[in-house]
């Protein structure tokens, strides 16, 4: 079954959700899973996610260090949206990068440039003497987040089955949570120090767990689809072998990432020579991608797009990075008070995180992202009610909007983290053909870390012109519209295997039909032993 271009909306999406559906009983029908098989599946996800924890926690420790910095080194309301928006700019450059370097030497050794270079800007941030150097590990630190956020997720999605795909790539948004909560136990424990030392401590610790996880992930396979394209198809078929629920799993995953790749499906060689296609693979990948896309593609790229930008443009960072602040406008004063509070909210932030691992691969996507996306259109309007009566009343304090504000602020991070945090990782690690999936992730990750950029460089401004409860009343504008794209172009993906996702866009190429194309259209495979 498969969904032709013209047809769409309502249709599409439920005949995607029947494909998914109907996905899940077929698999589990054919053996049992082989335990050991999950067990290694899960570690390899489990180390590859921890890069992200990088990004969790710069984001976790900038919120409270930031009240120490301004202090210490006397910068302005301005200097400081730079120095904590900035970041997400060189992110987006680190994610091209990283997406370049994982196609050309794989994607485990990307993920041990991403803990080394985060490594190196950690050290630099706590070292740092004066705001240019601060900025300075700023840069470094970036470009490894960059490299994390992109290869993380993608690896994942690559090595786990489809059983328990949306499962196993939805740890790299733990290891972001996890990675806040650090942030906020590192604000909360350092602040004691003397005032120039505490800063510079919460951020140079965050070399500790980059470092180690750069040591970890030397155990680690490669990810059989990277090594496909490759044409180290022996390689690949010990992972999949290791990695697959079943044997025959193992075999039908193969046969469509070799097709995925234009290897004919009877070219069984230890080592394949690949084609080289007109132009360098390179340039073929942003052909199809962007130049000169499919139709299918586009929806692809859209649905990928759109959701990375409002993951981000419906005020997250905001809530997340200048949570004291906020608080602080809710009427909650002192430094112990204000980061308890921050360390109460990134604690909902991992717990309800964990219902989300636990729930994608039963209830599905669609759902999930739905109904965090509402309720946290919900929480902003009630965030925004509850600061505007509190900043009308300065001189008084109002039990209820002191109170609407703490629980709105715990129920937005709640509802974000069962949904649209963890699901924008997964859904864009899926979406995407294997020839331009490494591209086509950079391209998502660059537009989330554009937007969030753009919203905690501008939320202190913003606050000053329309009121800090007019900023959230704007983000829960645009999460009704991120709410409406959700329901109209995002369609279920759950159990399907990577492969065959394509056809929920409209794609209609078919591994066999793939494979019958590669065997015409491109130059002679050639056989190694």
């Amino acid at each position: 079954m498969k969904m032709s271009p013209e047809r769409g909306g309502a249709e599409g999406k439920e005949e995607g959700s029947r494909m998914a559906s109907a996905a899940l009983p077929e698999a589990e029908a054919v053996q049992p899973r082989n335990k050991g098989n999950f067990k290694y599946a899960f570690t390899c996800a489990l180390c590859a996610s921890m890069a992200t924890i990088v990004l969790g926690y710069d984001v976790g420790v900038m919120s409270g260090a930031s009240l120490y910095i301004k202090r210490d080194l006397q910068i302005t309301d301005v200097q400081l949206e730079i120095m904590m928006g900035i970041l997400s700019v060189y992110a987006l450059i680190g994610s091209f990068l990283g997406a370049r370097t994982s196609d050309w030497v794989g994607r485990r050794v990307t993920v041990v440039f991403a803990a080394a270079i985060f490594t190196t800007g950690s050290l630099l941030m706590g070292f740092a003497v004066n705001y240019a150097m601060l900025m300075v590990g700023r840069f470094v630190t970036g470009i490894g987040v960059g490299y994390a956020i992109m290869v993380a997720p993608v690896y994942t999605a690559e090595v786990s089955p489809a059983s328990a795909r949306g499962f196993l790539t939805s740890f790299t948004e733990v290891f972001i949570n996890v990675g806040i909560l650090l942030g906020y136990v590192s604000n909360y424990a350092f602040a004691r120090l003397p005032l120039h030392l505490s800063w510079r401590v919460m951020l140079g610790i965050g070399a500790v767990p980059s470092a180690l996880l750069a040591l970890m992930v030397f155990g680690m396979p490669e990810s059989p689809r990277w090594l496909v394209m490759k044409g180290r198809l022996a390689d690949a078929r010990a992972v999949l072998a290791k990695t697959s629920d079943t044997p025959e799993e193992a075999v039908e995953r193969l046969d469509q990432i070799k097709a995925a790749a234009g290897i004919p499906r009877d070219l069984d060689g230890d080592v394949v020579v690949m084609p080289k296609t007109k132009g360098g693979q390179e340039k073929q990948v942003w052909k199809e991608l962007i130049f000169s896309p499919s139709p299918a593609m586009r929806r692809i790229l859209l649905a990928a797009l759109g959701i990375h930008f409002f993951q981000q443009a419906t005020g997250s960072d905001s809530v997340v990075l200048y949570s004291p602040r906020v608080f602080q406008s809710a009427g909650i004063t002192g430094d112990n008070h204000l980061l308890g509070a921050t360390c109460a909210m990134g604690v909902m932030k991992t717990l309800f995180i964990l219902v989300a691992t636990f729930q994608l691969d039963r209830v599905g996507r669609r759902p999930l992202l739905l109904t965090s996306t509402a309720g946290m259109l919900a929480c902003l309007i009630g965030l925004g009610t509850g600061l505007t009566v509190v900043g009308r009343h300065p001189d008084a304090k109002i039990p209820w909007a002191i109170g609407l504000c703490i629980v709105s602020i715990l129920a937005y991070v709640s509802f974000f983290s069962i949904g649209l945090g963890p699901l924008t990782s997964v859904y864009t690690s899926e979406v995407f053909p294997l020839r331009v999936r490494a591209l086509g992730f950079a391209l998502g990750a660059s537009c989330n870390r554009v937007t969030s950029a753009a919203v905690s460089m501008s939320f202190l401004s913003l606050s000053k012109a329309i009121t800090i409860g007019g900023s959230f009343f704007l983000y829960a504008g645009i999460a009704a519209l991120g709410w409406v794209f959700f329901f109209t172009f995002i369609p279920e993906t759950r159990g399907l295997p990577l492969e065959e996702i394509g056809k929920l866009f409209g794609m209609t190429d078919t591994p066999v039909e793939a494979e019958d194309t590669a065997t015409k259209d491109k130059a002679k495979v050639v056989e190694m032993n």
